[in-house]
């Protein structure tokens, strides 16, 4: 899960523009990646966006459940056309913004902030391929975040693993406080252009980010 920066408690705004990826080459692999046809890519892109667009995240999302397998369906539908896409090259590096999820943990901590006198800002991938690394945030805003250090290795075309999570960090404006690494596990990235990427993990749940307009640091 991985801030002066514009922070905002309220849901991700979708993106507006709808482009075309073009080409990157994969890590460890001598193909690249192929956009998919745009047409019915960019169709299927819309339908999911406009699905997820009211949803606060995934939040609504968990209390309807003619909803939930109305937007996996065409998260697999958009995945359907990125089948055979390298997805673990330079382009899957970037700071990725969270739009939607079905990630029981990330929505209960988003639902339940303000009982601990905060809010929750993004919700952030921090991805760099070339350094094999990393970071899932929580922000906080003003000055909070929390955030685990993770490294990866990809396995394409689409699978990128967790080899470890080596660290996790709590901080706020003046204090921070360090806990204990945990887990591995795996991530696929179905579907993935200039703007999106929508991934699959281990345990099932789905991911859709957007490329946020600006590079977390920490």
């Amino acid at each position: 899960m991985a801030m002066s920066s514009p922070f905002s408690s309220r849901p991700s705004a979708i993106p507006s523009s709808l482009r075309i990826l073009k080409s990157n080459p994969a890590l460890g692999c001598c193909a690249a990646a192929r956009p998919p046809s745009s047409g019915a890519s960019l169709g299927a892109k819309a339908d999911l966006l406009a699905l997820i667009a009211d949803q606060e995240r995934g939040l609504r999302t968990q209390s309807d459940p003619r909803k939930r397998a109305e937007i996996i369906a065409a998260v697999e539908a958009l995945g359907a056309m990125g089948r055979g896409q390298v997805t673990t090259g330079s382009s899957l590096s970037g700071t990725w913004r969270m739009l939607w999820t079905t990630e029981k943990e990330q929505l209960f901590i988003i639902k339940n902030a303000p009982l601990f006198g905060t809010r929750t800002g993004d919700v952030l991938q921090v991805i760099d391929v070339e350094k094999r690394s990393l970071n899932n945030v929580i922000t906080f805003p003003p000055s909070g975040v929390f955030f685990v250090r993770s490294s990866i290795e990809a396995a394409p075309p689409q699978r990128v693993n967790f080899s470890r999570f080596t660290s996790a960090v709590l901080r706020g404006s003046n204090w921070e406080i360090p806990l204990p690494p945990f887990g591995q596990g795996w991530f696929e990235s179905i579907y993935l252009d200039d703007d999106i990427r929508v991934a699959k993990d281990i345990r099932g749940d789905y991911l859709i980010v957007d490329r946020a307009s600006y590079s977390w640091k920490e």
